[in-house]
């Protein structure tokens, strides 16, 4: 899996998009099957982002903190679109953009502790109420082991302290 950071070019929205390689996201996007999670719009591009490169196993890290300033980096790469999809294809997208904007509106932000909160309320631990967040993989599939009832959002959703 392949993890881009992508840009709405109508609207500025950033969002991240997990790929199985870079000629799938190439096919979605040429297929016009690519959307905007705040907008719907199919206007998407890839936005600069920073490679995660890893130390020599020789090297000390660095523990120095840096601010976070937005930079050249955050510029938006131009990137084509040949739209291919048909009317179907796209008002069926569009429609799960809308039902997925409507289910985030009525449900709260957990961030990582998602597994932590939904087995909780799968145990009678805590009230059961309508949560979004992120897990990893192996969290995932022990929640669904453990009978967990969950389910993945059809596109990416961004922390709401990083949404303008």
């Amino acid at each position: 899996m392949i993890v881009f950071d992508l840009s709405c070019r109508n609207n500025g929205h950033r969002f991240e998009g997990w790929f199985r390689s870079s000629s799938d996201f190439e096919r979605q996007q040429d297929n016009g099957l690519l959307l905007c999670p705040e907008c719907g719009s199919a206007n998407i591009e890839k936005a600069v982002m920073a490679p995660a490169v890893g130390r020599k196993g020789n090297q000390v890290p660095d523990m120095r903190v840096e601010t976070a300033e937005k930079s050249q980096a955050d510029a938006p790469v131009p990137v084509a679109q040949v739209a291919t999809v048909t009317p179907e294809m796209r008002m069926a997208v569009e429609t799960l953009v809308r039902m997925q904007k409507a289910a985030l509106e009525k449900s709260r932000w957990v961030g990582g502790g998602f597994a932590d909160e939904a087995r909780a309320m799968h145990y009678g631990e805590r009230e059961a109420e309508a949560i979004h967040g992120q897990a990893t993989t192996d969290e995932i599939e022990d929640l669904i082991d453990e009978g967990v009832d969950i389910t993945p959002l059809p596109f990416p959703v961004a922390p709401p302290d990083i949404v303008n």
